[in-house]
């Protein structure tokens, strides 16, 4: 096992088009680190540089204590794990899994010593004889992975590993994957699109867009106190609302009034009220999570206001209301589902805020929470996060 540093990386390609802006994070051994955001911030590229299979044009990769910048992908004690299982079809199950030992001249007694452990670790020990066509795709992806388990590597690196696979058969291969971790302790690397999957997996998570680093941190960190507003809506389900509106001053208390001829007041709760009082007549984004939304006809008017019921989705214990302010502005909320109680398409309803879940952000797709500690460049904060 060994530590993975990124110092200050750049992958710039002709036209100068810079995919990854010299971003730096330091994955200590042992650590579970998911990298997520959409198609085209950098991800798979900056895994891609880790592994040698893209070459970086400025900045220093070390794993363990050797800078590896010029160390061949084969030579630096990694091994990766595709999002399409890169089998051969010719081989069976065995065979694949010692292949790359094979290549390595790794004495055939370790060999089948490595391949056993592995395929009792993954339960492939009914497939070892079949090739990769007689198998489902969740048993492909198992071989995949136990192709790097037998190689006993520094560290392991997945590229949307799960992204082939149906729904159920993902949740499933997600929680396989933890418990690997947890029983091997190698450090990871993991490539996502999926929030969700990033959530659930990783030990830290870090968040990326525009080819740099938004932010780094638990699971938890990024969830309940995103720095920035892209994090905010990227992080959790269903997103967050947004609403924009202006910030005025009451006394001892910040108001922030929504923009719009109907506008919603909602007073700010005492942990945004310092951060928000400088910026008293400014315009400013507030973030509300879903399940900070709940139908209350009775409560107070300076946390509730009115909304009409465009739609209603009943996921079993819980409803997504889809609802719009007076102003016209969209928002989603997540109930219980209570049995003959729900709103009805077309119901104006009240709506109360659990104040201790409100952001508040500054305008713009990236704007900053207000309460958001100074920060130095996003890519040096990631490095203290993580």
């Amino acid at each position: 096992m060994a530590q993975v540093v990124l110092d200050r990386v750049e992958k710039i390609y002709k036209g100068n088009i810079r995919a990854v802006k010299g971003i730096s994070l330091h994955i200590d051994d042992g650590q579970f680190v998911v990298l997520v955001g959409p198609s085209g911030c950098g991800k798979s590229t900056t895994l891609r540089m880790i592994a040698g299979l893209e070459e970086i044009s400025s900045g220093t990769i070390s794993i363990g204590d050797r800078v590896v910048n010029t160390v061949a992908p084969k030579d630096r004690d990694i091994a990766m794990v595709f999002q399409n299982y890169a089998l051969y079809p010719h081989m069976t199950v065995k065979e694949n899994m010692a292949f790359g030992l094979k290549l390595r001249k790794t004495p055939k007694a370790e060999i089948e010593k490595r391949v056993r452990d592995a395929s009792a670790i993954l339960g492939l020990d009914d497939y070892l004889e079949r090739k990769p066509k007689a198998l489902s795709g969740g048993q492909r992806q198992r071989v995949a992975v136990g192709r790097a388990i037998v190689r006993e590597p520094a560290c392991f690196l997945f590229d949307e590993p799960l992204s082939n696979l149906d729904a159920k058969l993902r949740v499933s291969m997600r929680s396989e994957l933890k418990a690997l971790h947890q029983r091997l302790k190698t450090t990871t690397v993991y490539v996502t699109h999926d929030q969700e999957e990033a959530m659930t997996l990783g030990d830290v998570v870090v968040v990326m867009a525009n080819g740099d680093i938004q932010q780094a941190g638990s699971p938890d960190e990024v969830f309940r106190t995103p720095v920035n507003r892209f994090v905010a809506g990227f992080v959790g389900t269903p997103p967050m609302n947004f609403l924009d509106g202006v910030l005025r001053a009451e006394g001892d208390r910040m108001v922030w009034l929504e923009t719009g001829k109907s506008p919603v007041e909602i007073v700010l709760p005492d942990h945004l009220t310092a951060h928000a009082r400088p910026l008293a007549g400014s315009t400013c984004v507030l973030g509300i999570r879903p399940g900070a939304i709940s139908v209350q006809p009775d409560a107070p008017h300076d946390r509730s206001f009115l909304v009409q019921v465009v739609v209603v989705e009943p996921l079993g214990e819980q409803t997504d209301l889809r609802l719009t302010t007076p102003s016209g502005e969209h928002l989603t909320a997540r109930v219980p589902s209570v049995h003959g109680h729900m709103p009805k398409v077309g119901q104006t309803i009240r709506v109360a805020i659990d104040p201790a879940r409100v952001h508040a952000f500054e305008p713009g797709p990236f704007g900053r929470a207000l309460d958001a500690p100074p920060a130095p460049a996003a890519s040096e904060a990631a490095t203290e996060a993580a």
